[in-house]
């Protein structure tokens, strides 16, 4: 065609594209480095919320572990066992493995069952030695039941104990156990800040701020490496 003339454009600018598609294969990396972080930062702004420990229910007479466990002695001579309502609160709506048959004996920290939510779990630990009476059956088909009553009908097992006496005295019971919990619950909240900087290392934002409360669940909607790191500082006791 007359007037009309062909150029290659890689042959004028073609160092300029070549630039450009460089930049743009090093800029995929980090953009989905960025969109992990912020993931993860998302995370931690949903646990900024609710949960206070005027929330939490510490019934007197009951024997609290430090690892979120709790054992009550019965006028028959047995004794219940369960999981504290800050580790409900904390974890939310999760599935119960009871590990442990009538006859087994345990001992003091041996691992009696596991919570999961959606793949996350975590070990739970006997507050107290003896011998499995039974194993709370209604957990099988109402797992609610160790939200809306942990201390009542969401019990784990029935057992009869072998040490109590001298087992309890490591516990706690009435006061110092309202004074455990809630210095649980300030760890917790400085243990989630902590965690904001290991798995987000690059984030500014800071979490718990001005007085920022927990909501509900928090852990719930966090990732598996900071489940693990649950287990390590409160649970393993």
């Amino acid at each position: 065609m007359d007037g009309f003339s062909y150029h290659n454009i890689f042959d004028t600018k073609g160092i300029e594209y070549l630039v450009v598609i460089a930049f743009l294969l090093l800029l995929i990396p980090f953009w989905l480095l960025l969109n992990k972080q912020a993931k993860i930062k998302e995370y931690f702004r949903k646990a900024i919320g609710v949960l206070t420990d005027s929330m939490l229910q510490i019934p007197q007479g009951i024997f609290y572990s430090k690892n979120h466990t709790w054992a009550y002695l019965e006028k028959s001579g047995t004794a219940r066992i369960g999981l504290n309502d800050l580790l409900i609160h904390i974890t939310g709506d999760v599935d119960v493995k009871q590990i442990r048959q009538p006859g087994d004996v345990i001992k003091k920290g041996d691992l009696i069952a596991e919570i999961d939510h959606n793949g996350k779990s975590l070990s739970i630990f006997a507050p107290v030695s003896g011998e499995i009476i039974r194993a709370n059956p209604l957990l099988n088909s109402n797992k609610e039941l160790l939200v809306e009553d942990p201390y009542g009908a969401g019990w784990l097992y029935s057992i009869k104990p072998s040490s109590w006496v001298s087992e309890i005295s490591s516990l706690y019971l009435a006061g110092e156990a309202t004074e455990l919990l809630k210095k649980e619950l300030v760890r917790y909240k400085d243990f989630l800040a902590t965690g904001m900087q290991k798995y987000s290392p690059n984030g500014a934002m800071v979490v718990l701020q001005d007085g920022g409360e927990l909501s509900e669940n928090s852990l719930s909607e966090m990732p598996d490496e900071l489940w693990k790191d649950f287990q390590k500082e409160f649970l393993n006791q």
